[in-house]
């Protein structure tokens, strides 16, 4: 990675973007639950006009539809991002209704935050469980387990609410030419939010030097024997 000029960020212009691998999980956990329990599921991202396209990628693997927070491709900060986040939650329940469930990944895969999915939870005032390799609805709660050292622990908590969830919950499956054909068709919800001032404070980042390397000739042929026992010594080795 290469710090960009500001020494306050990465430099992405050359990078290609994606969905990363916990949201995956997160999007096909939203699949299978409407599969199995119905209802509608609904998916959100917030970035520049080319984010739409992974909108359309989820959409082909089977979310109902989008919604697309455009921005002019600045970094937001995860305050900022979770503002964002929740007013339009806020708007589109007093639309359509309720979210039950509100997935996101665990932490973003630039910066490994781990902020944004606790302060959306907050501000909406409900409970909210992270780092989850299992999601289970059952009734009027929902059942989540973490992987921790010899098992899981396991908490209960009640709808409607927030997770964060991990790589390996499921196994995503691929967007599939027919899903690709229906996802063109389905409704994608564009709003440009304004990006408020950044309040998180920015520490200048540095590329420590190397250590580089240095070698010490301890003598040639058997005259070097004394040295090199001694060295083996001085390193607890003899």
């Amino acid at each position: 990675m290469v710090l960009a000029p500001d020494r306050m960020s990465l430099e992405t212009r050359h990078l290609g973007f994606t969905i990363s691998p916990h949201e995956e999980c997160g999007v096909e956990e939203a699949v299978r639950l409407v599969e199995s329990l119905k209802g509608e599921s609904v998916v959100l991202t917030l970035g520049p006009p080319e984010a739409a396209e992974q909108l359309r990628d989820a959409m082909a693997l089977g979310i109902d539809r989008a919604i697309h927070l455009q921005t002019d491709g600045q970094e937001w900060d995860p305050q900022g991002t979770a503002t964002a986040i929740v007013e339009a939650v806020r708007v589109d329940e007093a639309a359509s209704g309720r979210f039950d469930l509100i997935f996101f990944g665990n932490e973003s895969a630039d910066s490994g935050g781990f902020q944004v999915g606790l302060r959306v939870a907050d501000a909406l005032g409900r409970p909210c469980v992270t780092g989850l390799k299992k999601v289970t609805v059952e009734g009027i709660q929902v059942r989540c387990e973490q992987e921790v050292d010899g098992g899981r622990d396991v908490y209960v908590v009640p709808l409607p609410a927030v997770v964060t969830v991990k790589e390996g919950l499921n196994l995503p499956r691929y967007p599939s030419v027919p899903g690709r054909l229906r996802a063109a068709r389905k409704a994608v919800t564009t709003t440009t939010p304004a990006r408020p001032a950044p309040r998180l404070e920015l520490m200048e980042l540095a590329v420590p030097a190397g250590k580089g390397k240095s070698v010490e000739v301890l003598g040639t042929g058997p005259a070097a024997a004394p040295a090199v026992v001694e060295m083996l010594r001085k390193a607890g080795l003899l």
